[in-house]
């Protein structure tokens, strides 16, 4: 299971932002987003119809304790993986047979997330966002990407777009 936590969401100033960390997450393979900071309803809602919409199993969840729900889940055998400028280049990681925890931050990531996590990687050494971060790691894990029950299939095109509409 690969799941991602997004922290401290600001409202009005991150809703475009977190809302790429979480398409971003669900199109690359991820099974779920816990996001921290303000509850954002709309937020959520366009997560969930974008899944009825384009299929599979993503979901999308608040939580107002971000260390304490780190630290259960590291209890219940999670690894913990923070993206961060200052980590270890991400090619030294190799990807097992386990359930992950991705964090990726927002404003000032509190130190306690560098100590507490397993792996702190570094997508680059140089500032950038956690939607490219995150795009880059989940592409490098090559997880298997399965939509069941889409509504919408966007097909392969060379010239336009072309879209499957289920009815």
């Amino acid at each position: 299971m690969i799941e991602v936590l997004r922290l401290g969401h600001r409202l009005p100033r991150d809703c475009r932002i977190s809302t790429h960390c979480c398409l971003v997450a669900r199109a690359f393979g991820a099974d779920k987003i816990f996001y921290s900071g303000q509850k954002d309803k709309e937020m959520e809602d366009v997560v969930k119809k974008t899944v009825k919409n384009f299929g599979g199993l993503f979901e999308i969840e608040y939580i107002n304790d971000d260390v304490k729900f780190l630290r259960e889940k590291k209890e219940n055998g999670f690894k913990v993986i923070h993206l961060t400028m200052y980590g270890e280049n991400y090619n030294i990681f190799r990807k097992k047979k386990e359930n992950y925890l991705i964090i990726i931050g927002g404003s000032k990531v509190s130190g306690i997330f560098y100590k507490e996590s397993d792996f702190n990687i570094s997508i680059g050494k140089q500032p950038h966002s956690e939607v490219g971060a995150l795009a880059v790691f989940l592409y490098y894990l090559d997880l298997k990407m399965n939509f069941d029950n889409e509504k919408i299939k966007i097909l392969e095109s060379k010239n336009g777009k072309y879209l499957k509409i289920k009815r």
